[in-house]
């Protein structure tokens, strides 16, 4: 078996190198799949290894049956498209993506390679198919059916666990497509239950986070609430630990944030997602066309809870809060 531990550390480069490929049995067809990301092979260990899983279960062996090309943007979607031209250079057998602008980007760079979206928001309303149930073209996959109702449950989650509640900070993205309609819901929701609520738009990328901070801290906000884009994703980091120095309680938008410190994420199951998507990579390769395979939505969403975090903040989450959550981290 491959060390995983090479497979995830390996950050823009081939993880499987051509050796295997000579290994394998002559005449055998060594299929070469490319994986355009926002993240670094490291950061989405998680993901990854759910695909790999997914083509394993399907019959694929990882030193035989395929290489990995793997292709990090780093949080700066403006490569995707040198990155995009790369994977068509490599002579790729499919393409797949993790959110809207790597989608768009490998669209824009061929037209013939199947690409399969792991994630990604709305296909249909970016463009990057005709339609859900037949998407033509080149490309199919998944996407984060993510309804702008989730602003309002993650709300309502995180005033449960912290009943004091009373001012809440939202850091979102307005130049994301779908954040708008999930922050409209977000603000629907703390009216409904009385809270002040503090926007905190970040605009310039990572120089404005800095700011957006010192305005939560002088606004004495209680709590944080994080909507998901490539900004807040690539700098979660940065964004837990401000909310761990600052002990404020926050529910986060991947449940990666939840694994690394965080107090509580409520989002879509992309370790599902990316073991579905190893499955439309095995129909491509078994004959079938993108543009008959219908593009289908996450079906799982999941609450994680990090009791160590609400242990360090002094808070005690409610019986009833956890016994609705799909995992705990002791």
């Amino acid at each position: 078996m491959m060390d995983r531990r090479a497979f995830v550390t390996a950050v823009g480069g081939s993880i499987l190198g051509a050796r295997l490929a000579a290994e394998a049995q002559p005449g055998e067809k060594i299929y070469r799949i490319g994986i355009l990301e926002n993240r670094s092979a490291a950061s989405n260990a998680a993901n990854l290894g759910a695909f790999l899983q997914g083509l394993k279960e399907l019959g694929y062996v990882e030193e035989q049956g395929f290489v990995i090309e793997y292709r990090s943007a780093d949080g700066r979607p403006e490569r995707f498209a040198d990155l995009a031209a790369e994977m068509v250079r490599l002579d790729i057998d499919v393409i797949v993506t993790s959110g809207t602008p790597a989608a768009l980007a490998a669209k824009r760079a061929t037209r013939t390679i199947p690409i399969v979206m792991a994630s990604g928001g709305e296909p249909a309303v970016a463009g990057i198919v005709t339609s859900l149930a037949r998407p033509g073209g080149n490309v199919t996959g998944l996407y984060v059916m993510a309804p702008a109702e989730v602003g309002a449950q993650r709300v309502q989650l995180l005033k449960a666990a912290v009943p004091r509640l009373s001012q809440v900070s939202v850091l979102w993205n307005a130049a994301d497509m779908q954040t708008p309609l999930i922050m409209r819901e977000t603000q629907k929701a703390a009216r409904g239950m009385r809270l002040q609520l503090t926007s905190l738009e970040i605009s310039r990328r990572i120089d404005s986070l800095d700011q957006l901070f010192e305005t939560a801290i002088l606004g004495r906000t209680d709590a944080l609430v994080v909507i998901e884009d490539l900004v807040t994703v690539t700098y979660r980091s940065r964004i837990l630990d401000f909310a761990a120095m600052s002990r404020l309680p926050a529910i986060y938008p991947l449940r990666e944030f939840a694994d690394e410190g965080g107090l509580m994420s409520y989002a879509a199951d992309r370790r599902d997602l990316y073991r579905r998507a190893a499955g439309y990579v095995h129909r491509i390769f078994k004959g079938a066309r993108p543009a008959d395979l219908p593009v289908e939505p996450s079906t799982r969403f999941e609450l994680v809870i990090n009791l160590k975090t609400a242990k360090a903040l002094g808070l005690t989450i409610p019986q009833t809060l956890l016994l609705r959550a799909d995992q705990i981290i002791q």
